[in-house]
């Protein structure tokens, strides 16, 4: 693939984010998407409830990510109807990581490229976190994750001195808050706006909207 084809693929520059909580699990992301140096949307949810009781974020490729997660919805409603109950987060994880494994095995000239932070409440009340990295590894989340998107070395750098055991949801969304502002001043991939989600036994909640206005000041 020459430098101007990989420069013309709409991707996400991005950043993502999911927090364990002691009540919960935080999901979060920025809005941005761009094809190469060319920012193509500013409002774009990478956050989505996807049923009841999931949520998934992604960076990567655009139509690979959307084709993702109609793939999964579609799935996981299979299982449902065949087994007669819901699959658990576990389970869903799972699923993503073998359809992401296969895609970018399958050999084509522009390879499927998506990395997936997926979480979710079980019919036990249980809430978990899983991170999905593009080559299709599956690994439970035991406190943060940004998966691989380009805001990653910001907000890993930020949780890594700001993170502690034991946060409760609310200290979550605020430390959610700060890592996306940290790295949507200084990654390029990454701005417009950010997305707030909470994961708890009582359901998924969007808690946070915010959009990112540019400003011209005289001096």
């Amino acid at each position: 693939m020459d430098d101007e084809l990989k420069n013309s693929i709409l991707k996400t520059g991005t950043t993502v984010l999911g927090i364990v909580c002691k009540d919960g699990i935080i999901m979060a992301a920025d809005r941005q998407v761009t094809a190469g140096n060319l920012v193509m949307l500013k409002d774009k949810q990478k956050v989505n409830k996807i049923n009841d009781y999931l949520v998934i974020s992604w960076t990567g490729g655009l139509a690979d990510a959307q084709r993702l997660t109609k793939v999964i919805v579609a799935e996981l409603k299979l299982k449902e109807l065949k087994s007669r109950s819901r699959p658990t987060i576990k389970q869903a994880a799972n699923l993503i990581s073998a359809v992401t494994y296969a895609q970018i095995r399958n050999f084509s000239t522009i390879p499927s490229i998506v990395g997936t932070l997926i979480a979710g409440f079980n019919e036990d009340g249980t809430t978990e976190l899983y991170t999905i990295e593009p080559a299709g590894s599956v690994e439970k989340v035991n406190d943060y994750d940004a998966n691989f998107g380009s805001g990653m070395p910001y907000v890993l750098g930020l949780l890594e001195r700001q993170y502690k055991k034991g946060l409760t949801i609310k200290e979550g969304i605020e430390l959610a808050k700060e890592a996306l502002k940290s790295s949507t001043q200084r990654d390029t991939g990454s701005g417009y706006g950010i997305d707030i989600y909470t994961i708890t036994k009582e359901g998924i909640k969007k808690e946070v909207s915010q959009e990112i206005q540019a400003k011209y000041v005289d001096q």
